[in-house]
């Protein structure tokens, strides 16, 4: 994850998730105080690109190309990932069975949050439900995740993605 100063980087729960290497993320809700996302009540797709291992890839990276869809909640409070597909290069890419949709996007203030539920199963393998971590930069509208550990013996080495319309987290 490419880390700015904490004033410009903002952790969100993030991301990703997995899907063969992929997986989703997005912004959510919190309790009271908690980060919004704006613009709220909006459909959102979110394409980046993600870095996964795997069983399926005998613990080596995998680079896949990753769009992640949803709805920001009518009061910018929470976020809902409804989609995520994967595709690349790699013949793995495109194997990806995502799980666990929608996922839930909860920030835990203006700088983190989470995104449950996160899953995928890849050449029979199952990769998660984990609840994910990451980051959002209001300056450059990106998401980003990194080191995050499914059960299954998967890991999201990095995603990053750049909402559109683009978000802000207040």
């Amino acid at each position: 994850m490419k880390v700015s100063s904490p004033i410009r980087t903002r952790r969100i729960g993030a991301v990703v998730a997995a899907a063969a290497a992929v997986a989703g993320i997005a912004v959510g809700a919190g309790p009271a105080g908690a980060a919004t996302i704006s613009p709220a009540g909006v459909p959102f797709t979110a394409p980046g690109t993600i870095t996964v291992t795997s069983p399926a890839s005998f613990g080596a990276p995998v680079d896949c190309s990753i769009t992640l869809s949803g709805t920001v909640a009518a009061d910018g409070a929470s976020a809902s990932i409804t989609s995520a597909t994967t595709s690349g290069a790699s013949a793995l890419c495109n194997l990806p069975q995502v799980t666990g949709l929608p996922w839930t996007l909860t920030p835990t203030s203006t700088t983190s949050g989470t995104v449950s539920n996160v899953g995928f199963t890849i050449s029979g393998q199952s990769c998660g439900p984990a609840t994910l971590t990451g980051s959002f930069d209001n300056l450059t509208n990106t998401l980003s995740s990194t080191n995050q550990s499914l059960p299954g013996n998967c890991t999201i080495n990095s995603l990053s993605v750049v909402p559109n319309p683009a978000f802000t987290l207040s």
